[in-house]
């Protein structure tokens, strides 16, 4: 007969786990002896074996019972769907894996590959730091609202990085929000570029009519959140309305541009 701590070193477990198994009704408890004290015998050593086999394989504790019950062909039924139950698990791991791994490049949180690619692209430009944080927090709101049109849009505008025009875009408000000048002159190169665009994108029927996009709290968030990176966007954005355009993530033509 053995002691509690005889019957777990002989079955590799901690007592603290026989105890468990006691608590949940997988190991019968024993009588105690005179002393007090369990005491098992060959059959508690063999159950316990088996329970343990069953746990490192990763069967839950509550189907450990109903599976030392069964029968052969219930049992193998019993086997076929915790490995159907691991395989999903082992596949919601790996995809785990994946996002910690693509998190090392420090813009892949919340975000598809394409866009993670796409902010790669913007620094190899000229792209300053900032700016491709800026760019990521704005894709960030875009990607949770839209997720399954972002790989339909991510070729063009990866397409556009290959437009001197856009490339110079983005290097000159790098140089303006990398600085601190609050009316930086530059401002102004950014909004001729900016509207000279806009007006490229309205001649190839890309700019969205008004009132054709219902969804707007995407693109007022997306505004409100160029602004609170930098307030500098408030003046940019009036340089815009002087040159014909409003809005910022979303250009709209006013109808008469200003005096």
């Amino acid at each position: 007969m053995l002691t509690i701590s005889q019957l777990a070193a002989y079955a590799g477990v901690t007592v603290r786990a026989v105890r468990h198994y006691h608590q949940v009704g997988l190991l019968p408890e024993p009588d105690r002896d005179a002393s007090g004290y369990r005491r098992y015998g060959a059959t508690a050593v063999v159950s316990l074996i088996k329970i343990r086999t069953l746990a490192d394989a990763g069967v839950p504790l509550s189907q450990i019972s109903r599976m030392l019950e069964a029968d052969p062909p219930a049992f193998a039924e019993a086997i076929r769907t915790i490995d159907g139950q691991l395989r999903a698990e082992i596949q919601r791991l790996e995809t785990s894996r994946s996002h910690i791994a693509r998190l090392t490049a420090g813009h892949g949180l919340a975000l598809p590959q394409e866009v993670v690619a796409y902010l790669d692209r913007l620094r190899a430009v000229g792209a300053s730091q900032r700016m491709v944080e800026a760019e990521r927090d704005g894709w960030i709101l875009v990607a949770a609202r839209w997720p399954d049109q972002i790989a339909q849009w991510m070729p063009s505008k990866m397409a556009a990085l290959d437009d001197p025009t856009v490339v110079r875009l983005y290097r000159v408000l790098s140089e303006i929000f990398d600085g601190d000048e609050e009316d930086d002159p530059r401002l102004a190169e950014a909004a001729d570029i900016m509207a000279c665009l806009a007006e490229q994108a309205h001649a190839a029927g890309e700019v969205m009519p008004d009132g054709e996009d219902d969804d707007h709290l995407p693109h007022d968030l997306i505004d409100a959140l160029a602004v609170e990176s930098d307030p500098r966007v408030r003046r940019l954005r009036e340089l815009m309305r002087e040159r014909g355009w409003s809005g910022w993530n979303r250009m709209q033509r006013l109808a008469e541009p200003p005096e």
